[in-house]
């Protein structure tokens, strides 16, 4: 048995011209593919395609057709080197040119004389050649590619190889970019509804707060989205009594914030009625709980202020006890009944509470309580009593003093307060 010469790879290449040609051109076929599904943008990537396409291929035309199902038509997206035709023109299906045949059958069309193509139409004089790739992914026509030549036959047969290599990858990357563009289509309609409602729901917030000679009443709602189901109000009764409202939304988002302008809406016109804060409450659920969806429900906490008697009478629907703070006392004020909005029938029981001179109660929502650091630690009940004993406290400072606490994790839940103080004075 002889011996065999052993040959390296720069030999071998120099032993066959062909094959280094093909190794050459399959290096530009994987350059091409890694930078054609890198682009997520359609129309950069259409235009880098035609563009590319035409210097590497020394074509005189290039160009990328999408498809257009519901008219049956091809539109051109993107175009180098054609001195006619533009972006938007368009091709029925089928029925015109070169690319309306390849559309409709699926197959390439290589024209190595144009001047003999009886499906040809004519762009620039000096074409003599074209080539017409139909561009599927995922089994369906995503556009056609076509790019001619100033010379006859001026795509080889592997050339031809080659193109319909790279419009396998071109037609995954304009599906992948067409995707993309609708995705971000739709989060950009969605982000200007969310917008648009979390305006509309700050329009149902307070615009100020009222003024009460003798006391000091704020209120302060902070989403943890754009729009979110907390809200309070204040509603001013004729013989100068104020209601004042808390309340918190099962569920995140734009649901439970349809569900808060509703109940919002309810309960004020109940509210104007002049019934006690335990009859608006039986009242309202009554009308909740025909008109709710399954489990969805609402905690709230209404109560009558009366500057006269510094009184303020509260009925609770499963909301979280309010903070009484008076003197060196605190308390959180549990009632006998009270079972969360729109769940089942039931009444509700009423406290009253007898305001002393530098007194605070404090309404607030769970997104204060439940809020948490870094560590996942809870804002919690100890650390809301040591801020409303604190001096100057107010709905805004508790707020603040919430955020800050839980910083990098940021809220992750609605956050509500209205604050009730008694000048000392």
């Amino acid at each position: 048995m002889g011996i065999v010469p052993s040959v390296s790879a720069a030999d071998a290449l120099s032993l066959h011209p062909l094959l280094a040609d093909q190794v050459e051109d399959l290096q530009k076929l994987q350059k091409a593919a890694q930078k054609i599904t890198s682009i997520l943008d359609l129309d950069q990537l259409i235009d880098s395609i035609v563009n590319d396409v035409a210097r590497s291929f020394g074509c005189l035309e290039a160009g990328i057709y999408l498809h257009d199902e519901a008219r049956g038509e091809m539109v051109l997206a993107g175009v180098h080197g054609c001195s006619v035709n533009h972006k938007g023109h368009r091709l029925k299906i089928g029925k015109e040119g070169m690319v309306g045949y390849a559309a409709s059958t699926g197959q390439m069309r290589y024209a190595p004389d144009v001047r003999k193509d009886e499906y040809y139409i004519a762009c620039e004089h000096a074409t003599l050649s074209e080539v017409v790739i139909p561009l599927y992914a995922s089994g369906n026509l995503v556009g056609v590619f076509t790019a001619s030549h100033p010379e006859l036959d001026g795509f080889p047969r592997q050339q031809l190889r080659m193109l319909k290599g790279l419009c396998d990858h071109v037609a995954v990357a304009i599906l992948n970019a067409r995707r993309f563009k609708s995705e971000r289509t739709e989060r950009e309609a969605m982000s200007r509804e969310a917008q648009e409602a979390r305006a509309m729901q700050q329009a149902l917030l307070p615009k100020s707060s009222p003024y009460i000679p003798g006391f000091a009443v704020s209120g302060f709602s902070l989403p943890a989205g754009a729009v979110g189901g907390d809200w309070y109000d204040f509603i001013p009764f004729p013989d100068g009594r104020w209601g004042l409202v808390l309340a918190d939304v099962s569920g995140k988002g734009m649901a439970a914030a349809l569900l808060m302008s509703a109940t919002r809406g309810m309960l004020r016109s109940l509210a104007e009625a002049c019934c006690t804060p335990g009859e608006v409450l039986a009242k309202l659920n009554s009308l909740l709980v025909n008109d709710f969806p399954a489990g969805k429900f609402v905690t709230l906490v209404y109560a009558v202020l009366d500057p006269a008697s510094r009184t303020l009478t509260f009925a609770n629907a499963g909301h979280l006890p309010p903070l009484l703070v008076s003197g060196d006392q605190t308390h959180f004020l549990d009632t006998e009944r009270g079972l969360p909005l729109g769940l089942t029938a039931g009444d509700y029981s009423e406290t009253v509470v007898h305001l002393s001179l530098g007194s605070r109660l404090v309404f607030y929502s769970d997104g204060i309580t439940e809020a948490v650091n870094a560590a996942g630690e809870e804002y919690g009940r100890e650390r809301l009593v040591d801020h409303v004993s604190g001096d100057n406290a107010s709905a805004i400072s508790i707020l603040d003093d919430v955020r800050a606490y839980s910083n990098s994790e940021g809220l992750r839940d609605d956050a509500s307060v209205v604050f009730v103080g008694v000048n000392e004075r």
